[in-house]
């Protein structure tokens, strides 16, 4: 994480989204990235459905509801400046989380679709002690055969990507790169691969979620 960083581009001053538990007496936090066409306020609702006492919800918007313009297989160039623009924008509420007194081991990163490849970059761009990282139909960001330099390591942070294996917008290969990558990296990976689904987040995903986290917090 860059302690010293600022958001540019077009998410810069987008709203931050809040739910649960308040920041300041809150045992843990979740940071929740939308998917395209999507709303923070969308991906909040998943509040309920884990019910977690002691945890706040954290949920940006992204401008024009959507993180980056084209398919996260494309070259990277051409979903700029909106990547390193959103990845800006997660660095800066972990940040102010930090300074705030949360530790690592306490910040939770979830992402559906869109915002699913957009929290799994930056987890493999900014490897940490985190509490969870939960990418719900997404994988690493960049077209097939994209260099993975990522340094450093998770310390056995827990991961879990879920995704169907008939998905029109997340290959399969796809997701099976990001665990050995992510693998590679020291993180204890959990892969759910469900057959037939659509592109959505089902009950077994959450129930997963739910589980581990009442586990840490």
């Amino acid at each position: 994480m860059n302690k010293n960083n600022k958001i540019n581009g077009q998410h810069r001053g987008q709203p931050v989204l809040y739910k649960g538990k308040k920041i300041e007496t809150a045992d843990a936090a979740m940071i929740m990235i939308h998917g395209r066409g999507a709303t923070a306020e969308s991906i909040l609702t998943l509040a309920q459905e884990f019910n977690v006492d002691g945890l706040a919800y954290l949920a940006p918007q992204a401008s024009g509801n959507t993180w980056y313009p084209y398919s996260f297989l494309n070259p990277i160039e051409m979903n700029e400046p909106g990547i390193t623009s959103g990845l800006s924008l997660i660095d800066t509420i972990i940040n102010d989380l930090l300074t705030k007194g949360f530790s690592m081991d306490k910040i939770f990163l979830l992402g559906f679709s869109q915002g699913a490849c957009l929290s799994l970059e930056y987890a493999a761009r900014n490897p940490a002690n985190f509490g969870g990282i939960f990418g719900l139909s997404g994988g690493l960001i960049g077209p097939p055969g994209a260099p993975r330099n990522y340094k450093g390591s998770f310390n056995g942070s827990e991961i879990f990507l879920g995704c169907s294996d008939v998905d029109p917008h997340i290959p399969i290969e796809r997701v099976d790169e990001t665990e050995k990558v992510l693998i590679e990296m020291n993180a204890n990976v959990t892969k759910k691969i469900y057959n037939g689904m659509a592109h959505t987040i089902n009950q077994d995903e959450i129930n997963f979620i739910k589980s581990l986290l009442k586990g840490v917090i």
